[in-house]
């Protein structure tokens, strides 16, 4: 009987094993390489008491070249903030020819209220955000650290252009207006123009009325936003268009058909192209 019990287990056994036949092979291994579009610095600032990230993109020509080239410092410009669109969009004009080469610096902020906002007069903007108030910093640590920075280690032509939705836009709004010659170029895309009781807009016409001379642009767009942040976004365009600053060129886009979620990656290639239109072909 013991014989017998054991050969019916070495039958099931058997059949077990040819049931699950041989283990499949495992797949071949392969080479993955990372996908690399740009350069990243970590710059320890003195104005602001940290270190921040700085994401360059360099346009295709740039290695085949000895071109100088405008340079497009992007607000919020972390890799989790808004570089890779951006990039992607100087990418897109690289290769069609939509608008001039240009570089890419993004800037990285953090407490965007403490960092793209003065101090507010306003008690529940204190109350519920406590930290704001710290432009002047942020724009000390761009233009007197990130600048120079740039402009030491890339072939920069000395044209530049600051860009920026929402309270990095109102950061670019308040930089033109105040601060002027912190840059050629002015990129804002639905500014956060509500912030302290509008007040910015308010101000434009007089600030605008004994503006400093030189050649700026500012590119303004807004989406379907009303209330505050409408009427202080149409203050500036007023006073722009009561004062006409000599020496400034400005164009205002109205897109009622999209909302602040949508406007920007729109909005910033129609900015591009105006603010650096085609002058060559593409390389």
């Amino acid at each position: 009987m013991i014989r017998d019990f054991s050969s019916v287990l070495l039958f099931f056994f058997a059949l077990a094993g040819c049931a699950s036949g041989p283990k499949p092979a495992s797949p071949p291994a392969r080479e993955t390489k990372p996908i690399v579009i740009g350069e990243q610095w970590t710059v320890n600032s003195a104005a602001l008491g940290d270190e921040r990230e700085i994401n360059v993109w360099l346009p295709p020509s740039y290695a085949r070249t000895e071109k100088r080239y405008p340079v497009v410092y992007l607000i919020d410009g972390a890799l989790d903030q808004d570089f890779h669109h951006i990039a992607g969009l100087a990418q897109y004009g690289a290769l069609s020819g939509a608008f001039a080469e240009t570089i890419v610096v993004g800037v990285e902020t953090k407490d965007r209220r403490a960092e793209l906002a003065w101090r507010s007069t306003d008690p529940a903007e204190n109350r519920d955000f406590p930290t704001n108030g710290n432009s002047a910093a942020f724009r000390r640590f761009l233009v007197d650290e990130v600048k120079p920075l740039v402009e030491k280690t890339y072939r920069a032509s000395g044209e530049d252009a600051l860009m920026g939705e929402s309270l990095a836009g109102l950061f670019i709004v308040e930089t033109f207006l105040k601060h002027p010659n912190a840059a050629d170029g002015y990129i804002a895309i639905s500014p956060s123009l509500w912030w302290d009781y509008g007040s910015l807009g308010k101000q434009s016409r007089a600030i605008l009325d004994d503006f400093p001379k030189g050649e700026r642009e500012i590119y303004l767009a807004i989406a379907d936003e009303g209330g505050a942040m409408r009427e202080g976004v149409l203050d500036v365009v007023s006073a722009l268009k009561k004062e006409k600053p000599k020496g400034v060129a400005w164009t205002f886009s109205d897109r009622r058909d999209l909302n602040h979620a949508t406007i920007y990656h729109r909005e910033a290639l129609e900015a591009f192209i105006w603010v650096y239109p085609r002058t060559e072909e593409p390389n």
